[in-house]
């Protein structure tokens, strides 16, 4: 208890936490150590004496009245005998009594330390929590430490253990001990069996918009926005920008000259093939862009449907291998997409639609 002010300063230097709150975890150790030794009826308080740097535990008694029928616990005390020891005592007012818990031999130093190593462990989960739960859909940076056998992929963030399952992986991905992965913070709770459990993706996204951020400054300064994203993981994307700027091409500034940007990103999604869009605040035009590489004749809005006409010898780049592309397509824009062949019944009831598609893209 001499010199806790010193021990709670090292304490703080050493984990890297804020000295006011190991002050206040060490202040609850003892109380709580008060409580198992002493008594569990007990009123405490405990003081930290800056000039002394020492710690003092006092128990609370309570002043009431004479004929108080709480007299009969511990923690009460008549007003006629507290006055016996300070004349200036009234009803209300507490006695304290000073405690040493050093009185209480090896019983009370070994639940002294449980304690102490209980509540600062909490404070440092605390505060990993806070950090990570703040850090959520951000990109991090982290060193293979091992790799479990259901595939679970344990990353060392900094200092801290974060883990990546199999399904938060690309397919085919594989990691060894020793290896720097980039990935996001998907979530973070608390696991009674491993703690803090802070779980990381390499599949969202997110974690596509958050390489495009990192590669590509106009994202990271506003100038270029990312509206929306759509991947099948490790095999396709597709990414709708939009510029804030008549300057700026959104999307020739995402891909980069001859593609250096976007072909960077998807490296490091091991090859997953991205298709850079331009949005359109009109959902015709965004679904015809959004199912390129195909030419699209018209698209017509049906509430949250999108029937497009289109080719014949158009109509497997519309779909996509394994219908991979209109998939995405859907996805991207939030429709769902309904393919017709230009000759078709509707083709007369989507001639306006192809007109204004085309006058649109600017196209005769």
């Amino acid at each position: 208890m001499e010199k806790i002010a010193d021990i709670i300063e090292s304490i703080a230097n050493e984990k890297g936490l804020e000295y006011a709150d190991v002050a206040e975890r060490i202040k609850t150790a003892f109380i709580q150590t008060a409580k198992k030794v002493i008594g569990e009826g007990l009123e405490y308080d405990v003081q930290i004496d800056k000039a002394s740097k020492e710690l003092r535990l006092y128990e609370h008694i309570l002043v009431v009245a004479d004929d108080d029928e709480r007299l009969d616990e511990t923690h009460f005390i008549s007003l006629k005998k507290a006055r016996q020891i300070d004349k200036s005592l009234e009803i209300g007012d507490s006695l304290n009594y000073e405690l040493n818990l050093e009185n209480y031999g090896r019983t009370a130093a070994a639940a002294l330390s449980k304690e102490i190593e209980y509540h600062i462990g909490k404070l440092i989960d605390d505060k990993v929590y806070e950090k990570y739960t703040a850090l959520i859909g951000s990109l991090v940076i982290g060193v293979v430490t091992s790799v479990g056998n259901d595939e679970t992929t344990f990353v060392e963030v900094g200092e801290t253990k974060t883990l990546m399952s199999r399904k938060n992986r690309i397919k085919d991905e594989k990691f060894k001990v020793g290896d720097t992965i980039k990935a996001l913070i998907r979530s973070v709770h608390f696991d009674k069996r491993l703690g803090i459990k802070i779980e990381l993706t390499r599949t969202s996204p997110k974690f596509l918009e958050a390489l495009l951020k990192a590669g590509v400054p106009e994202i990271k300064e506003g100038s270029v926005i990312i509206q929306n994203s759509a991947r099948i993981p490790g095999k396709k994307a597709k990414v709708a920008f939009f510029s804030t700027s008549p300057n700026v091409d959104a999307v020739g500034t995402a891909v980069g000259v001859k593609g250096v940007r976007i072909n960077a990103v998807s490296k490091e999604l091991n090859g997953e093939n991205i298709d850079a869009i331009e949005y359109s605040a009109d959902p015709a035009i965004f679904v015809a862009r959004a199912l390129s590489p195909a030419r699209i004749i018209s698209v017509k809005i049906e509430d949250k449907k999108a029937v497009v006409m289109i080719d014949a010898e158009q109509k497997s780049k519309a779909i996509g291998q394994a219908g991979i592309n209109i998939r995405l397509a859907s996805m991207l824009t939030g429709y769902e997409i309904e393919l017709t062949q230009s000759g078709s019944s509707e083709h007369k009831d989507n001639e306006e639609g192809l007109k204004n598609l085309k006058a649109l893209f600017g196209e005769e």
